[in-house]
């Protein structure tokens, strides 16, 4: 059975029991700021689970693309040593909404795994929760007696809270857990061992692995620690695709499934190594299968490689198998980006986005390739160095091999593999100590303490009436909580009814006012969308909680905001229009003062596509086209009127359309009700933020009309400065021709100066110690400075032979040393760089230079004599 088939077996037996087969959700997190990863199936459904959303049907199931870099048994540094973790990995999995629960989820487990899948029953073993008296929780009875009618008792096994009861996090939904293993051993292996699997499960065994989790939500975690029991009990289950696919066809490694198998193949053709053919090779091979995933689906969904955030984490996935290949795979150019067709031909036909994208996939690999490999030899020079500093100790200090993992990607086992090449080892111990200061780092900036919901009206449902109108009379404060994040503390509110829009889709939040029937008036500073909530950040706590309040937002502010964002669309619009139906937007941040654009262009705009940009828009808002919407438009519906979706965004079943004029577009945010309120378009900047990815910054209205007066005022000082000239222009340009020329007249007499003070110095010149050797005092030097020193220098160096000039003077009050060495002497192993090293001493400063010529400088000048009689004693050594 193929992977591909497997994936369908298990989506066609869900929708025969009655489930929605619903299309995977982005990898990419966007409007979670808990998450920036999906990490688990269930992710898309968290607001369900939560509350704050209505599920959409009662019974749901996908295969759902998964990132895990961090937590149990996911080390970003392990994945590759083993054959069964990964960082991007499917998940199977299948969901109730209040609707069956245990039973149902124990019985469809075990009938599609034996009877469609046709595992041997023998070899499962099913885990339950033997219950916490720390939580008050029993013995889960009702999961153990469902495996009872398909399972022996020695093949049911409790299970502690550790294991065997699941949580979203530190608060929220949460519930006992029933783990499917298997025991994939040859009768060899058992044999060996004597042990029988009941005694491996969750022992660490390669072998006996988990391959389904049943979770059965039923809890609720309060702050204070505490479980409540949900009004609605729900199921959430997961199974890892990769150990299926393995388990089904026969393989005691997920890498030598189909899933991987083509893959590694690739890569072996590319690198002229066979999988199989070494453990350190097999291990780069399996880094490099799985690491081309992670990038490129992070990429489809929208995620480049960057140094925050999430973008932080798939440049270090990148980095990580750009280096296994390069250390133990010989691939000095880049090669990931050749591996991306394979990728596609895998997975292509069930998550079309990275077939569809997979020129602009393999494009932004390649740059991130090349700029690494750069990186990556500046490592190795600093190893080099390192090793150079700690040759008497032959340790590499701890620092030093943290500065080469963090800095340049070097993992730990690399400078050890560099270090131990050339008989050094590492200082593993202050190693770890700097890693784990660095881990303390990033959890505390990244701490968050959320308080448990006080709760003033009964509602779940908040209704957004901002697209209508900034305010709103009569609204009720639904519950509150204190939230403590980088060590400030806030307020969070929810109203069952607000104007207020939630930051989400690049698009800043509302501020405000809310006022109370009493007149008591607090500032709204911020308003976040998280978990389908719309959150007011309140600068205090209302006196009178479950009164009706008046919610104001801040209308001026708003207006510039929704006149920024309709911006967005129209240029969009223009981009695609004048540089080609290629260009999409890759990302947008709107706010009162100006937008920044993301969109893919392969090249730099030039300053006639800028113009015809920024005229095309003002057209457009010239046009004053009404704002015309559909807010609940099917996607069918959506794709019969033009709407463009953007990759790596999560649509709902309803979709709002955008129209202004030609703009048709997706989205959820806050707009002008036409175009004409925007006023005057400028654009302020153009770069490029990734391979394949170009930047627009921009301001309209009022922040555009002072952009203009500025430059106004800036070309009115201009012409000032040449008596206020008609034509500019011309005479900047007479300026500039004229400056060129007087340039090339200073350049022709400093040349001749030099030649003429090199002929001086020339009949200076005396034996001494079996060369000719020219010695310049501060009297010699007085008219002289370094720029004619130096010039001087070079041209004797070129025209003399066994000639060496040792000079000592000052310039500009600071003590100046230089040595010149002729072809010749250099020829013969004179270096004046290092030579001159020992004359600065005594000026009490440093210098270097290349072997024919070098310079110091110092701050003691009462030294220039003594540094004068050491020059010249070491250019006349022997």
């Amino acid at each position: 059975m193929t992977s591909k088939e497997i994936r369908q077996k298990f989506l066609d037996f869900f929708a025969s029991k009655g489930h929605t087969i619903v299309p995977s959700a982005p990898m990419v997190v966007k409007n979670d700021p808990t998450l920036m990863f999906t990490n688990a199936g269930m992710n898309q459904f968290k607001d369900i689970f939560l509350g704050n959303a209505k599920a959409p049907g009662l019974r749901a199931a996908d295969s759902q693309k998964c990132l895990r870099v961090s937590g149990k048994h996911n080390d970003l540094e392990e994945v590759g040593h083993d054959t069964y973790h990964h960082t991007m990995f499917e998940m199977l999995g299948n969901w109730s909404f209040g609707d069956y629960f245990k039973t149902e989820a124990i019985d469809w487990a075990w009938e599609l795994l034996t009877d469609v899948y046709k595992i041997d029953k023998n070899l499962l073993y099913a885990t339950v929760f033997e219950g916490s008296a720390e939580d008050g929780t029993t013995l889960d009875t009702e999961a153990r007696e469902a495996w009872r009618k398909y399972l022996p008792e020695d093949h049911i096994l409790l299970g502690n809270k550790h294991d065997n009861f699941w949580e979203m996090g530190e608060t929220g939904p949460c519930g006992p857990c029933s783990e499917i293993h298997i025991d994939i051993r040859t009768p060899e292996e058992k044999a060996a061992t004597g042990l029988s699997g009941r005694e491996l499960v969750n022992q660490g065994d390669p072998h006996v692995i988990e391959i389904w989790n049943l979770v059965f939500m039923q809890y609720q975690r309060m702050a204070d620690g505490h479980l409540e029991p949900l009004p609605a009990r729900n199921i959430d289950t997961g199974m890892g695709f990769e150990r299926l696919c393995a388990v089904l066809q026969g393989k005691n490694s997920n890498y030598d499934s189909d899933v991987f198998t083509g893959m590694l193949a690739c890569i072996g053709k590319l690198s002229g190594h066979r999988y199989g053919e070494s453990d350190k090779t097999d291990v780069a091979m399996r880094v490099i299968a799985d690491h081309i995933r992670a990038i490129s689906f992070s990429i489809a969904d929208g995620q480049l490689p960057s140094n925050v955030k999430a973008g932080y984490v798939i440049r270090r996935i990148l980095r990580r198998a750009v280096r296994y290949g390069y250390t133990f795979l010989g691939l000095s150019e880049p090669f990931l980006c050749q591996l991306v067709q394979q990728l596609v031909d895998d997975m292509g036909e069930a998550y079309p986005e990275i077939a569809k994208q997979q020129k602009f996939i393999e494009s932004v690999i390649r740059e991130e390739e090349l700029a690494f490999l750069r990186t990556l030899d500046r490592g190795i020079r600093l190893m080099d160095e390192c090793m150079e500093r700690s040759r008497a100790a032959k340790v590499i200090a701890g620092a030093d091999a943290f500065k080469l993992y963090d800095t340049y990607g070097f993992p730990i086992d690399l400078t050890e593999l560099i270090a131990a090449e050339n008989g050094f080892t590492v200082d593993q111990a202050g190693f770890q100590v700097e890693l784990q200061q660095q881990k303390d780092r990033a959890r505390n900036a990244t701490a968050n303490t959320f308080g448990d919901w006080t709760v003033y009206h009964e509602g779940e449902d908040v209704c957004f009436v901002g697209f209508d109108t900034t305010e709103v009379e009569g609204a009720l404060l639904l519950k509150s909580r204190t939230v403590i994040q980088k060590n400030k503390e806030m307020l969070q509110l929810v109203f069952d009814r607000t104007p207020f829009y939630g930051e989400m889709g690049g698009e800043i939040g509302d501020t405000g006012v809310i006022l109370s029937a009493d007149g008591e008036q607090i500032r709204i500073l911020n308003t976040v969308k998280e978990n389908n909530l719309t959150i007011h950040i309140a600068e205090r706590l209302p006196q009178n909680c479950e009164g009706a309040f008046c919610l104001r937002v801040d209308a001026a502010r708003r207006q510039r905001i929704a006149n920024n964002h309709s911006c967005t669309h129209l240029m969009h619009r223009a981009l695609r229009e004048i540089l080609g139906t290629h260009v999409e937007q890759k990302g947008s941040f709107v706010s009162d003062q100006g937008f920044r654009f993301d969109f893919s262009h392969f090249e730099k705009l030039s300053d006639e596509q800028i113009a015809q940009v920024e005229k095309r828009v003002n057209e457009l808002i010239r046009s004053n086209f009404q704002l015309s919407e559909k807010r609940d438009a099917t996607m069918e519906e959506a794709r019969e009127m033009g709407a463009m979706a953007l990759f790596g965004e999560k649509y709902g079943d309803r979709v709002r359309v955008v129209r202004f004029g030609p703009s048709v577009e997706l989205c959820g945010g806050c707009h002008t009700s036409a175009t004409g309120n925007i006023g005057l378009f400028k654009i302020t900047g153009e770069s490029a933020i990734a391979a394949g990815i170009r930047r627009i910054e921009a301001v309209t209205g009022e922040q555009a009309e002072d952009l203009v007066l500025g430059l106004q005022g800036l070309l009115k000082t201009a012409r000032s400065f040449f008596n206020n000239v008609p034509d500019l222009a011309g005479a900047i340009r007479k300026m500039i021709d004229d400056n060129a020329t007087f340039k090339k007249q200073a350049e022709e007499f400093s040349r001749q100066k030099a030649a003429a003070f090199a002929h001086a110095l020339s009949e200076r010149a005396a034996e001494a110690g079996g060369i000719k050797l020219i010695t310049v005092n501060q009297t010699l030097a007085a008219d002289a400075d370094p720029a004619l020193m130096r010039n001087a220098a070079l041209a004797l160096q070129k025209e003399l032979k066994g000639t060496a000039l040792a000079a000592a003077y000052l310039s500009d009050g600071k003590p100046q040393l230089m040595l010149m060495y002729s072809d010749d002497l250099v020829s013969a192993g004179r270096n004046a760089g290092k030579d001159i090293r020992e004359a600065a001493k005594f000026i009490q400063g440093g210098g270097g230079g290349q072997p024919g010529l070098a310079t110091a400088g110092g701050k003691n000048a009462a030294g220039l004599e003594q540094a004068l009689e050491a020059l010249v004693d070491i250019a006349t050594r022997a």
